[in-house]
């Protein structure tokens, strides 16, 4: 490995666990672009399933915050109980910071194996280019979002893909990935997020939610590829809304 080692751009930086980080700027002239593939995919992001791939994969969410929530409200429950100012609350407080860089750094592992299997793989990936900072501003999902880090997942994607020769394309946030039929191209109108399975009303295909929305986004994105341009919703007006059956898993079309 061969590093050119810029000795001015130096950064020293202590945590608040208590860790010490060195940061060097540094050109790598050990990256290599991959090998052309002739292999595409499509990304959908969730919270359930971080991603589920036009391949019919699902990768899951591994929750990390939610795995040392309890660990996480213990350690700060006996930092409420410190005398303030006193060495024992100082010493708490490094305790709650260092749950906080453990799910830091979970998270980062995770997404970091994960993009580089993802870029190593294929040629072309494509994402929809989501409104995020939007997102975490709903109550009701705020940290499950959070907690996922799309926003991580798509800047590791953006980096990699260009050290390694590989394509990133991101398609408008309002394309219907997810209400559009990946068989017959049906768009329905309404699409409750708690409807993971659904029939199309035109051809009667059988969707899942997640899976047809990153076939869709796939499709899209070698468009927008060759296109050069982004792609919209196309106005289609759709026939035969789909609602929710008593289940709550499955929509049929209404009579």
């Amino acid at each position: 490995m061969y590093l050119i080692i810029d000795a001015s751009a130096v950064t020293i930086k202590l945590d608040p666990s208590g860790r010490w980080h060195v940061s060097l700027l540094v050109d790598n002239l050990s990256i290599r672009q991959e090998p052309k593939s002739d292999k595409s995919i499509g990304l959908d992001v969730g919270i359930t399933s971080l991603i589920a791939t036009s391949d019919g994969d699902k990768i899951d969410n591994p929750k990390h915050f939610r795995r040392l929530r309890s660990k996480l409200k213990k350690a700060q429950k006996s930092l409420s109980r410190k005398q303030k100012g006193s060495n024992n609350r100082h010493k708490q407080r490094r305790k709650v910071a260092y749950v906080h860089a453990q799910i830091a750094d979970s998270r980062k592992d995770f997404l970091h194996k994960l993009t580089t299997q993802l870029v190593r793989e294929n040629q072309t990936i494509v994402v929809e280019d989501l409104a995020i900072n939007n997102m975490v501003k709903l109550p009701l999902l705020a940290q499950s979002i959070s907690d996922a880090s799309w926003g991580e997942l798509i800047a590791l994607l953006t980096y990699k893909c260009d050290w390694y020769g590989r394509t990133l394309v991101k398609i408008d946030r309002w394309f219907p990935s997810s209400k559009r039929c990946g068989n017959c191209g049906h768009i329905v109108e309404k699409l409750p997020l708690n409807i993971r399975e659904w029939d199309c009303p035109k051809c009667g295909t059988n969707h899942d939610r997640d899976i047809n929305a990153s076939k869709n986004i796939l499709a899209a994105g070698l468009a927008v590829a060759v296109c050069g341009a982004n792609l919209r919703p196309d106005g289609r007006k759709s026939k035969g809304q789909l609602r929710k059956t008593s289940d709550g898993k499955k929509q049929k079309p209404k009579s």
